[in-house]
């Protein structure tokens, strides 16, 4: 495969905190039951999405040794999954149909997609249903509330010194440098070949060069049938070290060319602000809650321990 025509920086998508920052890969034609979970399994197939996609994040490639080792601690924290899962339904903590068109509708406006249509267009480009995303969503609120539900507020509460250190360490520090970006995400097609790759290469390529000729976005996005996400302002601070250099040597409308494990992304950039960091009183009920949630959520893996201990489980991998 031919190079991009510039530096291409391979670095964590996800250091968005962007839902599209990385792609989903489908599940590919189950081959064996890697682990049985009372009365649950785990496929190889599952094992290898999850391997997949924690890769893609956390911009790994590991090898050997250590791709076992990766492999076994995602098929532990798939276990814990299961095994939550049929807590909260033995709980009865079920989630309703218009829980989820809520949940649906914010994910929308996190993510800011302006309708269905154009959700649907996005979530076939990242290799999933919009049945698949009401699923995945109901998961995360069924394991929230089993969370609260086992774990309890009592035992997560954050003292007011932990939220002041927080807010001094990452936001009073910051300089309130802030940059507007747009992307545009290229993905392969779940198990692509070399050829689907080199396919996404070129459509890349062309419409990198066609922006920089100074064709309009509408027009590129249009020729490549391609979407592009608008990210808002970012405090330049909270971006990967890599990407935060990257766009600091851009002017506004310029582009970034990068290649992550899921494909190809361009970063436009919109425009820069800058001000103040935000006061204390501001932020700290949004530090609290954050704080208390990474509290529960370190106490529920404790619980689930409990569960492990009770649970019928048998490892074939």
């Amino acid at each position: 495969m031919k190079k991009f025509d510039m530096k291409i920086l391979v670095f964590l998508a996800a250091c968005l905190a962007s839902w599209f920052g990385a792609a989903p890969v489908k599940a590919e034609i189950v081959d064996r039951i890697v682990a049985v979970v009372n009365d649950d399994i785990i496929t190889m197939s599952e094992l290898n999405q999850m391997s997949r996609m924690f890769q893609s994040r956390q911009k790994l490639d590991p090898k050997g040794k250590e791709r076992q080792a990766l492999k076994r601690e995602m098929l532990e924290a798939l276990i814990d999954r299961k095994l939550a899962k049929a807590e909260a339904k033995r709980r009865g903590i079920a989630i309703s149909d218009k829980e989820l068109d809520a949940a649906v509708e914010d994910f929308k406006k996190k993510n800011r997609i302006p309708d269905d249509a154009t959700l649907t267009k996005d979530l076939a480009q990242h290799g999933m249903t919009l049945k698949e995303l009401r699923q995945q969503l109901a998961d995360q609120i069924q394991q929230e509330r089993l969370v609260f539900i086992a774990v309890g507020a009592k035992k997560s509460s954050v003292s007011e010194k932990e939220v002041r250190h927080y807010y001094e360490t990452h936001f009073q520090k910051s300089s309130g440098k802030q940059v507007h970006l747009r992307m545009i995400n290229l993905p392969y097609p779940p198990g692509a070949t070399p050829g689907q790759k080199e396919e996404i290469l070129k459509k890349a390529e062309g419409a990198l060069k066609d922006i920089r000729l100074g064709g309009s976005l509408a027009e590129v996005l249009q020729k490549y049938s391609l979407t592009s996400q608008d990210m808002g302002f970012i405090n330049q601070a909270d971006l990967n070290p890599q990407l935060g250099e990257l766009i600091s040597k851009l002017r506004p409308g310029e582009v970034a060319p990068i290649q992550t494990p899921a494909g190809f992304q361009m970063m436009i950039l919109v425009g820069r602000r800058s001000g103040t960091p935000p006061s204390f009183e501001e932020v700290a009920p949004q530090i609290r809650r954050m704080l208390e949630g990474l509290a529960m959520q370190k106490e529920f893996a404790q619980w689930v321990k409990t569960l492990r201990a009770k649970a019928h489980i048998k490892i074939m991998l």
